[in-house]
Parts: structure tokens; sequence; C-alpha cells
């Protein structure tokens, strides 16, 4: 489906799952949305759930994480675990930012591994794109690697993990200029139960700016055509 179908129709189940949350889960409940448009309805589905608190809901952006990780490991040869420091921004959708910028492999900086083309032309769309691509080649949806991913996501949400993971959550604002209210993807540690985004980082460069733009902007309209079920 479309990803303005999908909103039209999983937005309003969102709706419900909320409200269901609200009135039946503990408090500290922790909550992962993974339908799609997974950030816009992890939004829908706080919204709803205003008993408790927002940093409690999250949508997964560790599958497009564990993606990138992948096809760095495969470029370079070497493993995934070698890989440090890698983000993914935004939303969960083609106009996703995987950041390597940061990223370190074996030690090594991984822009100096990777050529730029590699990066501009196929690890970033193939990152961006892999559901897609899964589909067309299963015709089955990744539902396996999405599955292992939200195990990730949440152990090392509840566990704790001194290695970036990428975590989209209700921006406040103030963090790298995000507009506030947006579920967006950040790269955060974790710690006894509570996740930290990664400050400080410098998002200056021309092809940073534009990438970010794209997602906000993407982001941004999704909550507009869910305006109606944002009251």
């Amino acid at each position: 489906m479309e990803r303005a179908d999908l909103l039209k129709d999983n937005g309003k189940i969102f709706v419900d799952v909320g409200k269901a949350i609200n009135d039946h889960c503990d408090r500290d409940v922790k909550t992962i949305v993974v339908g799609n448009p997974a950030n816009t309805n992890a939004l829908i589905c706080s919204h709803y759930a205003p008993d408790i608190p927002i940093n409690n809901f999250t949508a997964m952006t560790r599958l497009d994480h564990n993606r990138a990780l992948t096809q760095l490991a495969l470029k370079t040869g070497n493993a995934v675990t070698d890989i440090k420091k890698m983000a993914i921004w935004g939303n969960h959708s083609p106009t996703m930012y995987p950041d390597i910028r940061n990223t370190t492999i074996a030690g090594q900086d991984a822009p100096t591994l990777v050529d730029d083309s590699w990066v501009a032309n196929e690890f970033t769309p193939r990152v961006q794109k892999r559901g897609a691509e899964i589909i067309e080649l299963r015709k089955l949806s990744s539902a396996a690697s999405a599955g292992n991913a939200a195990i990730d996501h949440m152990r090392d949400w509840v566990y704790g993990s001194e290695e970036w993971q990428s975590i989209a959550f209700k921006s406040d604002g103030k963090l790298y200029d995000i507009p506030e209210g947006l579920m967006f993807s950040f790269p955060c540690t974790t710690s006894n139960g509570v996740f930290t985004p990664v400050a400080g980082l410098n998002l200056d460069d021309e092809i940073s700016q534009a990438r970010i733009k794209k997602t906000v902007d993407e982001l941004v309209a999704e909550r507009e055509a869910v305006g109606h079920l944002l009251p």
C-alpha cells in the first residue's frame, strides 16, 4: 500500500490502541510502534494515552539501523559488532537519513573506508528502501527482521547499552532544532530503562541539512494529514 493509504487506515487503529494502553497498562509501560507509518502512528498512539509519560512511546527505526550495519559490514568485510556510532535520523520511510559520519569500523573512521559515491548511490537508498526491496524479492514482508529489531530495541531500552541505537521519540523542539511534536529518530544510548539522545553532533554540512529537512518535511505533512485524529 502507499503511505497515504496506510496512514489513513492504520492511523485509526492506533486511536483505540492508545486508549487501551491508557486504560489498562502500567504507567511505566514501554511501547514500540512498528505498524507503518510508524512514526506518525506512534504520535497518534501517544496522544490517546495522556496518562503515560510521552517518552514511554517510541517508533522503530532499529530495523533500519540493523540494515545499515549489515550493508556496512558486507561492504567492508567486517563483523556487524565491529561497527560503532551509526545513526538513523528522521522518519521510518524512504526519507530517513542513515548517517555514518561519526561511525567507526574496527576502530577506523567509516567514511575513510567507503567511497562517497557508494554512500550516496547504493548505501543510502538501499537502507531507505530495503523493505520494498525485500517485498519485491520475496513477495512477502520482512516480518522476522522486524521482529528481531523490535526485540533488540526493547532489550537495549530495558537493560541498557552504551552503544548508539536509533530510536524515534517525540521531539521537544530543542534537540538539533527538530520541530516540537514530531516522532523523530535520533541516535541514543540507554541506561536503567531510559534512553538518552546523543547530543552535540554536527549536522551543519550541506548533505545532512538537506536530508534532515526532507525527512522533517515528510513528518510534518504526515502529522497534518492526521490532524483530525489529534484534536
